[in-house]
């Protein structure tokens, strides 16, 4: 994990530095660049090429930039990893190549996803470029596409070769882009540490105004946190039934199919935590005061956490998004495991939800919005 500031400029040799061949060969690699990216930094595709092209031949393209649609869209069939896989084959790229993505979290989901696939693992390099990827999405192991309507229905645990956090890349991104990193903050500050939660409710005010020096702060906390638990928690790949990442996730998964991804990832684990904050006040596992804390930090950050898509009803008039329970567990296997608080900074797993209960949750979470 690398942290820089203009990491495509001649003079940083960041990436020159990671990007190995045997000796006397140069590395070779196929960028993919996140199309959202692309139309907000006019001048990106040709600084990339222009990086390698000034290497001295120590790394070079396969071919030009290859520019794929940002957003969640992208993840919804397989061609743009047939794409992918394509160019590795047309550029003979091999095990000690490299795919370097370069964008937001749907985008770096699809090239990981291709690059683990491809001669079944190219080394990937992420470059996410927007806070909720730098925070989270970008930093873990998991790589994936939507099928059968379910997000990250198809996909792969790879661990990438390197992530490379770049601050600049941040400044084009639209208020909405740059807040939405905070909710992955707040989550992993609420399950795992509280100190990293008591700065954000300092830091509140000048991340909702998206200060540099406080972004930077906090997305270099978040990414170690992330780190920390994946590297230390016992369960990389997820094989045993606790997901105390994922907290505040089934109801957010949900909530993105249900809007049509009208709701973004981070906006919806905001609303996604929110409910299952105030759940687990309502059965006695969180204090009051705890919950009315967490709850504030997500509203002063600037989320909006009741979501009309939570009042929308299925054939059996349950809502519609108590779907993603069973979802997720499905997609982990194994009896229910759902993460909840205790106290800041500390969280436990239930196995057994309350559906009036949560039915409760939402209703408060209306009236508080209301």
């Amino acid at each position: 994990m690398h942290f820089t500031d203009g990491v495509f400029e001649t003079g940083n040799p960041m990436l020159r530095g990671l990007l190995t061949a045997a000796p006397g060969q140069a590395a070779a690699a196929l960028a993919v660049v996140d199309g959202a990216l692309a139309a907000a930094r006019p001048g990106v595709v040709e600084s990339i090429g222009s990086y390698f092209a000034g290497s001295d031949g120590r790394i070079r393209l396969v071919c030009p930039p290859l520019v794929i649609e940002g957003g969640e869209r992208v993840k919804n069939s397989w061609v743009h990893v047939s794409e992918i896989h394509a160019q590795v084959e047309r550029g003979r790229l091999d095990r000690h190549s490299y795919i370097v993505g370069v964008g937001g979290g749907a985008l770096l989901d699809v090239a990981g996803f291709a690059a683990a696939t491809a001669h079944r693992g190219v080394r990937h390099v992420r470059i996410p470029t927007t806070t909720l990827s730098q925070c989270d999405a970008g930093v873990g192991v998991k790589n994936g596409i939507n099928a059968f309507g379910k997000k990250n229905f198809i996909g792969t645990f790879a661990p990438p070769f390197a992530v490379i956090n770049d601050f600049q890349m941040l400044a084009s991104l639209s208020d909405r882009d740059k807040r939405a990193g905070g909710a992955e903050a707040v989550k992993v500050a609420l399950i795992r540490d509280r100190e990293f939660f008591e700065q954000l409710e300092r830091d509140a005010a000048r991340l909702a105004a998206f200060e540099p020096e406080a972004v930077r702060g906090m997305i270099r906390r978040c990414a170690e946190l992330h780190i920390a638990h994946i590297v230390s928690g016992g369960d990389p790949f997820e094989t045993g039934a606790a997901r105390p990442l994922d907290f505040g996730h089934w109801a957010a998964h949900k909530l993105e199919q249900l809007s049509a991804h009208r709701i973004r990832h981070g906006e919806a684990v905001a609303s996604g935590m929110a409910l299952d904050v105030i759940y687990s006040r309502q059965a006695g596992l969180l204090g009051a005061a705890a919950a009315e804390r967490a709850l504030s930090l997500l509203e002063v950050l600037g989320f909006e956490l009741f979501a009309g898509e939570m009042l929308v009803l299925d054939a059996d008039g349950q809502p519609a998004l108590f779907q993603g329970l069973e979802e997720f567990r499905e997609h982990l296997g194994g009896e229910l495991s759902l993460t909840m608080l205790e106290d800041i900074g500390r969280s436990l797993q239930i196995h057994e939800i309350s559906l009036s209960g949560m039915r409760d949750a939402i209703r408060l979470l209306r009236e508080r919005h209301e």
